[in-house]
């Protein structure tokens, strides 16, 4: 790509000349803590860019590509051959911006991607991943990152976790969060059997919500010991009520015996829980991060064949306002509102999020979120923070991701950052230059790692 691409004005250029080389502290990741740790350097390019990113799969399969191709049997050599042939024609998709970036940031393959080129670039690519034996830590050392937060269920042992740690070779800080996403999902089939895999993980004999909440205790304190500072969710339903100790008890007791829950019943025990969950964080200073207004496996055929995470999600259904602040104004009431990040996959929702976040303490809104973080559903989600809440508070930039190459993305939110505030800038809307590269420096690094810190110090 041009290395003046997405940056409109000479004030955008030189913002970004402040901001290019930042480190990166990648606070919400789906990278796997076993293959930072194995570190096995990559065979081809086929593998690293298709070997678990479900965003690269949707794009295939929109654009009519086999699913052989996709996560079928086919050949890393053939299904970079079928991704080169559908991004060809993905203009507007920020896929073609960051497969260029990646190709120019990772390979030094400043050539446009094309069916026509596509082997040539699979030779380049592949020469340079043997002669740099480029692997999960060589690509994050490339990418100047500092920090990771990667994804883990509270049953996990996080065992890569402690052996990264106890690595003095490798400087880069890589923290569990806790993903409570199947402590909350009582209505799923294995959900007996996923609570006694959380009483043999926590060392507690689950029978009861206070059971359940002293496993849970133990377990996010086992979490902190290896520098958990970030808790997350991104279930697809949202609760409007909150059960009582009572009622959540006898909930739970249901879905533990196999027992059906009613919708109500359901609803209230989210409810408990997110009250719950949100103390428990509040007393260890863990950053809660709600991830809201997805549908999940919307297609069960591929769900069945693939599994969860294959690209067969969507964005959901509008949430309540009412219900989200009634959850927010419980939090506040009950224990004092923990550092709280709001998303959403909804993007007609943003600017009421910012309002609501701005309404409590602690509470902001995070990036744009999957299928808006293009450029511009990123330029939204900036100019709704900066118009409706407070855009020197605003955390940056994540990864969201399973690939080591998409470091890349930070550098495509750079990018489209500075040219809005180079725009306010040659506008007069914020004339003050050397304020703009600040403001830019904050959003960047200096947010998330004075957030980040704050957690560590305590």
């Amino acid at each position: 790509m041009d290395k003046n691409y997405l940056l409109p004005s000479a004030a955008a250029k030189r913002l970004y000349e402040k901001v290019r080389l930042l480190p990166i502290a990648d606070y919400h990741c789906h990278l796997s803590p076993k293959e930072i740790y194995d570190d096995v350097p990559f065979d081809n390019i086929g593998e690293m860019w298709l070997g678990g990113d479900h965003y690269k799969w949707r794009l295939m399969r929109a654009a009519g590509v086999d699913e052989k191709y996709i996560t079928g049997n086919a050949s890393w050599h053939d299904k970079f051959i079928k991704y080169a042939e559908a991004v060809t024609f993905a203009a507007g998709s920020p896929l073609y911006a960051w497969s260029h970036m990646e190709l120019s940031q990772f390979f030094g393959v400043e050539d446009i991607l094309s069916v026509e080129n596509a082997e040539t670039i699979w030779e380049k690519a592949n020469t340079v991943i043997r002669e740099k034996q480029l692997s999960p830590r060589k690509l994050i050392e490339m990418s100047n990152v500092e920090y990771i937060a990667t994804t883990d269920d509270p049953i996990d042992s996080l065992e890569y976790h402690r052996l990264i740690a106890d690595d003095s070779s490798f400087s880069v800080k890589v923290a569990p969060a806790f993903r409570t996403d199947r402590l909350m999902l009582i209505r799923a089939a294995d959900y007996p059997q996923y609570i006694e895999m959380l009483s043999s993980a926590s060392g507690v004999k689950i029978n009861s919500v206070s059971s359940l909440s002293e496993a849970i205790s133990h377990r996010l304190d086992y979490f902190c010991s290896l520098g958990c500072r970030f808790s997350d969710v991104g279930i697809q339903y949202f609760p409007d009520r909150i059960s009582d100790m009572a009622e959540a008890d006898s909930t739970f007791k249901k879905a533990i015996s196999g027992n059906e829950i009613s919708d109500s019943e359901f609803m209230g025990f989210l409810g408990y829980m997110y009250i719950l969950l949100a103390s428990e964080y509040k007393k260890r200073g863990i950053v809660m991060q709600l991830h809201l207004m997805v549908r999940r496996n919307a297609n069960t055929e591929l769900f069945r064949s693939v599994g969860a995470d294959a690209g067969g999600d969507c964005i959901g259904d509008t949430i309540s306002c009412r219900d989200l602040t009634y959850i927010l104004d419980a939090i506040n009431s009950a224990s004092g509102m923990p550092e709280t990040i709001l998303y959403t996959l909804e993007p007609s929702v943003s600017a009421k999020l910012v309002s609501i976040a701005g309404s409590f303490p602690n509470v902001r809104c995070g990036a744009a979120w999957w299928f808006c973080d293009h450029k511009r559903g990123i330029e939204e989600q900036i100019l709704n923070i900066a118009e409706c809440g407070h855009l020197g508070t605003f955390l940056g930039m994540l990864t969201d991701s399973r690939s080591f190459l998409s470091y890349a993305r930070h550098d495509y939110f750079r990018r489209i950052l500075c040219g809005l505030l180079g725009s306010f800038v040659e506008s007069g809307e914020y004339p003050d230059e050397a304020l703009a590269g600040k403001l830019a420096e904050k959003i960047c690094i200096g947010n998330i790692r004075k957030l980040i810190e704050k957690g560590e110090s305590r």
